[in-house]
């Protein structure tokens, strides 16, 4: 199924020259990882902090852009840059779902939304990611199957941050925003689930 994911050669190309020059700095690759893991952490503390501020969910979407860039850069520093490593690799996966939950939870704050939505759709992610994984035990490596995958989850939360900084979500509307996306996500591991499958035994 077509994901967003398929967008990532032309990001990437965008980002060469810069990270480039990281490269020649001594930026390293898992330094990268743990800096976008940390500041998605920092972002989420604030918004659970002050779910009264709506305006601080803005910081939603734009730590979700430059968390996918340095996602994006962590990755061709080790590719092309000779930084790849089995730490690196566990970094990498273990950041990337814990950046999801950072982001995703504290939505549960917002009472619009309901926390067991907000739980469901943190909890879906994460097999989501574990599922895509497991591709490299099933023989057809790292599984990035849509339709709903990691960039498309930023994006659907990023609309969600910005509608409801803005106050114009529809009161009967908001309860299923998040069970919705839980299903979108459940649906996504099963296609690579499938994948996998089908892969081990073709």
């Amino acid at each position: 199924m077509p994901t967003l994911y398929a967008l990532k050669p032309a990001f990437q190309d965008r980002l060469r020259p810069l990270v480039e020059r990281l490269a020649t700095m001594g930026i390293t690759a898992n330094g990268i990882t743990i800096l976008a893991a940390l500041l998605s952490i920092a972002a989420g503390t604030a918004i659970a902090l002050l779910p009264g501020w709506r305006i601080v969910l803005l910081l939603i979407p734009v730590v979700l852009f430059v968390r996918m860039a340095l996602n994006a850069m962590d990755g061709m520093l080790a590719r092309e840059h000779g930084q790849a490593s089995t730490l690196g690799m566990y970094l990498n996966e273990i950041c990337d779902v814990v950046s999801d939950l950072a982001l995703i939870l504290p939505f549960g704050a917002f009472p619009q939304f309901g926390a067991w939505g907000v739980v469901a759709f943190a909890i879906a992610a994460v097999l989501t990611e574990f599922a895509g994984v497991l591709g490299i035990a099933a023989g057809i490596g790292r599984n990035y199957a849509g339709p709903f995958g990691k960039s498309d989850r930023a994006l659907a939360l990023g609309v969600v941050a910005v509608l409801t900084a803005a106050g114009l979500w529809p009161a009967a509307i908001a309860p299923f925003v998040f069970p919705a996306m839980a299903t979108l996500s459940l649906l996504t591991a099963i296609n690579r689930i499938r994948a996998g499958l089908i892969g081990s035994t073709g």
